[in-house]
């Protein structure tokens, strides 16, 4: 898959969940996206609202997002805020960072899903 391609999906990921989570539109925040391969992946700054969306280390983000290619293509394509919210559960996409950052995003979702009967 090459560069743009990825920044589709990438973007494509952030505006579903933006759409499933309107709050979401209103958040300033850098994060780093690393799509894990086999072996090592590229890693992406993603700076939202925008997103503004480019290979970078992101030495600014205020969190890490790790999670396997296979699954971020899965989700981004066909995963709304239930299918991400479980992959988290399961394990496959793993956030750190900024705890206050990281607790208020887990804050943010949570509720949205307890909304929507998730």
């Amino acid at each position: 898959m090459s560069a743009n391609d990825t920044k589709a999906l990438i973007r494509e990921a952030i505006e579903g969940l933006a759409g499933e989570v309107p709050s979401l539109a209103q958040l300033k925040l850098v994060i780093k996206l690393e799509l894990q391969a086999r072996g090592d992946g590229p890693v992406w700054r993603v700076e939202v609202p925008g997103p503004k969306i480019e290979r970078d280390p992101a030495g600014d983000a205020r969190i890490h997002v790790v999670i396997q290619r296979q699954e971020f293509n899965t989700l981004a394509k066909e995963g709304g805020l239930r299918e991400w919210a479980r992959a988290y559960e399961r394990g496959f996409v793993k956030v750190s960072g900024d705890s206050s950052v990281v607790k208020l995003l887990g804050s943010v979702f949570e509720r949205q899903l307890v909304r929507s009967g998730g």
